[in-house]
């Protein structure tokens, strides 16, 4: 008889769902990273407005330039920070994801040690049934002599 795990069907689901917890991890993580990028891009943008405007000051410019790359720093500085609060956000995500996931993970190798274990047991006894069987063909064989 071969071996059979009552519970294959629900380390099945306990497996899915840990699949689909990680891939929701994941796309946090993707989503974090793309709002990383997008906030490096800005930042370098920062960086080369205000070099425009030291620029700008250090030779003589109309005022309407200088204040159009005041606002437009303004303007990159808004939108970097909205980034950063959209990424503190996904932080707090991911945070709440990961717990879920190491539980569905844990659920998920508690399973899988038991299908272990019972496995095991299972080698165990069909090894102890074999034994006993080769016993007694040795026994009955011994008093037939």
């Amino acid at each position: 008889m071969a071996f059979r795990f009552s519970l294959a069907t629900v380390l099945r689901v306990r497996e899915s769902i840990e699949q689909r917890e990680e891939r929701a991890l994941q796309r946090i993580q993707l989503e974090m990273a793309r709002v990383l990028r997008q906030i490096e891009e800005l930042s370098a943008q920062i960086a080369r407005a205000r070099d425009a405007q030291i620029e700008a000051l250090q030779q003589p410019s109309p005022a309407g330039i200088l204040h159009g790359l005041l606002w437009e720093a303004q303007a990159v500085e808004v939108r970097r920070k909205a980034l950063l609060s959209a990424l503190q956000t996904l932080e707090q995500q991911r945070d709440k994801q990961l717990k879920i996931y190491q539980t569905a993970h844990r659920n998920h190798e508690t399973l899988i040690s038991m299908k272990r274990e019972q496995r095991a047991a299972y080698e165990l006894e069909q090894v102890r049934t074999q034994q006993k069987l080769l016993d007694d063909i040795f026994m009955a064989r011994r008093h037939r002599i």
